[in-house]
């Protein structure tokens, strides 16, 4: 089956917590962009339109860095058109003014830069130190600020660091004060490699809004690596947040951190979310035919619990042949990052 069980989850809403939350899907760019094999251009845009069909009303569509270093994403100037249409907004990563002067280029009117909460990362994904990372955003985030966009603050590694180990608080404070005088209209924290835990999320949010930053600014992005992730949103929501990144079907990684495991299924969100009465306007059934769909198209199931529970195990006829999309093309032409 591909519909929630008759009358479950049962709300039984918690005292304290949102009325609604906002999801802010990402598995469209931050879920494909570690596959190894090429999806194609016309699979992402139908992937975004079944998304938005499911009730998401946040969706990043894609990523305007060069293909260089994120092969995947390639297809941006062809991906977006495709889908600019939908009734959502479609918020897209830019890295630098060349990657904004392409997404403005197509009608983006919402974008996001990527800055690190720690030395080794910024190099790692940026090849720039913190400071210099920030000042590359400066003018990006005043052009689009200029143009009337809406602008998104990635930070990632704000709860550890593969080659740093922990992260300081106040360290993760100083670069989201940063992010917010530039003109960033939010903000999300990014549990990069997944070793937060409750404490600690709620620890980093109170830091966060003594030094200024207030909740309603601030999401929060979790991976799943540990296990941690709804239990890490459960304390964000008891803080107040009200924006809650998650990729259908459990997809994603990070190609520049190799212990960065797969990102909250939405589904799974969707889920916890509807059994304690908070509305998303997300609908679940549709939401979890989409993640079955594109598990079809990537030729392997979906990690997400929810979708699993949701749905029969699927028969090698089910998959065809039962090779990915990588195979069915022919072998990579691009490395492992």
């Amino acid at each position: 089956m591909t519909t929630p069980l008759r009358g479950l989850p049962m709300a039984v809403p918690e005292a304290g917590l949102p009325a609604r939350v906002r999801i802010h899907e990402v598995g469209a760019r931050d879920g494909l962009q570690n596959e190894k094999a090429t999806v194609p251009t016309e699979v992402k845009a139908e992937f975004v339109r079944r998304l938005a069909d499911a009730g998401l009303t946040t969706i990043e569509a894609t990523s305007f860095v060069h293909p260089k270093w994120v092969p995947q994403l390639a297809d941006a100037e062809a991906l977006f058109p495709l889908v600019a249409d939908l009734p959502a907004d479609l918020p897209v990563l830019v890295p630098n003014e060349r990657g904004l002067d392409r997404a403005l280029a197509l009608g983006a009117t919402r974008v996001a830069v990527f800055a690190s909460a720690t030395e080794s990362f910024a190099r790692a994904n940026l090849n720039r130190t913190v400071d210099e990372a920030l000042a590359m955003f400066a003018p990006v985030v005043a052009r689009a600020k200029e143009a009337g966009g809406h602008v998104r603050g990635y930070l990632s590694m704000c709860f550890g660091d593969p080659w740093e180990g922990a992260v300081p608080v106040e360290q993760v404070v100083r670069v989201c004060r940063e992010l917010r005088d530039l003109g960033c209209d939010e903000l999300s924290l990014g549990d990069t490699i997944g070793v937060a835990t409750p404490g600690h999320v709620t620890a980093l949010l109170t830091a966060l809004n003594e030094a200024g930053l207030p909740t309603d600014t601030l999401g929060v992005h979790f991976h799943d690596t540990y296990g941690q992730a709804l239990a890490n949103t459960l304390a964000a929501l008891r803080h107040g947040v009200t924006t809650v990144d998650a990729s259908a079907g459990g997809l994603g990684g990070c190609p520049f951190a190799k212990s960065a495991t797969g990102n909250l299924a939405t589904e799974d969100l969707v889920w916890m979310l509807q059994g304690l009465g908070i509305d998303t306007g997300v609908d679940l059934g549709r939401l979890v035919a989409t993640s079955v769909w594109m598990a079809d198209r990537l030729g392997r199931p979906s990690p997400s619990r929810t979708v699993r529970a949701l749905t029969p195990a699927p028969s090698h006829e089910d998959l065809g042949d039962s090779r990915g999309i990588e195979d069915r093309q022919g072998p990579r032409a691009h490395k492992e990052q």
